[in-house]
């Protein structure tokens, strides 16, 4: 094998490898924000576990606030009940009296009744809560995993760049320019093997020339068809 060729495929491989690791770099951000993402249920839930509780504890309230009210009447129907002289006025007092007890009778029921519904909510609001932290502690594991393999990629990369740049040095020739030039409109393929005479990157028959060339090893070859640099398979 050509020595050019030789130090291209080691090339090759490290400017592959490097390429390999630049598209994993890009993934990082989407696969962070994809764990991120992971929360925005858990936070509705939460959201709207809160807003039930203090729509049912506002509902509390205002039952406490109603029943306050017509106790109030209340004390103010027995002064004035006490005050009159007039039986059929007394009477009637007696029958409002009688109908705002009644009204205190259901509201007591009802505060009963949305105590019990705080406390329910009070129940999924916490259990809200829990499932957000525990949702927030795996995805706090999973980013830690992917910055710790963001800060291998990028010890990987600089590590491979400097190699590469090192072999690069060292091509024999005017071989690297060809080869930079291939990398960059080739998929990252810029030397590919040859077998049965096609070419491994296009898979396209090579004319006898070039197959005989590329067998002799005494040249540097290129595919007449997609241009790459050819070499022969083991």
């Amino acid at each position: 094998m050509l020595d050019e060729v030789r130090a291209l495929l080691i090339l090759q491989d490290r400017d592959r490898r490097l390429m390999a690791l630049a598209k994993d770099l890009e993934k990082l951000p989407i696969d962070e924000a994809r764990a991120k993402s992971k929360l925005a249920g858990d936070e509705a839930a939460v959201s709207k576990a809160h807003d039930a509780l203090l729509a049912a504890e506002l509902k509390v309230k205002k039952i406490e606030l109603d029943t306050e009210t017509r106790r109030t009447t209340i004390k103010r129907l027995k002064i004035q009940q006490f005050e009159t002289r007039k039986n059929d006025e007394y009477q009637a007092f007696n029958h409002e009296i009688a109908r705002y007890e009644k009204e205190i009778d259901g509201f007591e029921t009802l505060e009963l009744q949305a105590m019990d519904a705080v406390d329910h909510c009070r129940e999924l609001h916490q259990a809200a809560k829990a499932a957000l932290a525990h949702t927030q502690k795996l995805i706090a594991e999973d980013l830690a995993s992917i910055a710790q393999r963001q800060q291998r990629m990028l010890a990987e990369q600089a590590e491979v760049s400097a190699d590469r740049a090192n072999l690069a040095s060292k091509v024999p020739g005017s071989a690297l320019p060809l080869y930079e030039r291939l990398m960059r409109t080739k998929l990252g393929l810029a030397v590919a093997p040859m077998a049965d005479n096609r070419c491994g990157g296009c898979h396209m028959k090579v004319i006898a020339s070039t197959a005989i060339n590329a067998q002799a090893g005494k040249e540097l070859v290129q595919c007449e068809n997609c241009g790459r640099i050819l070499y022969m398979a083991d």
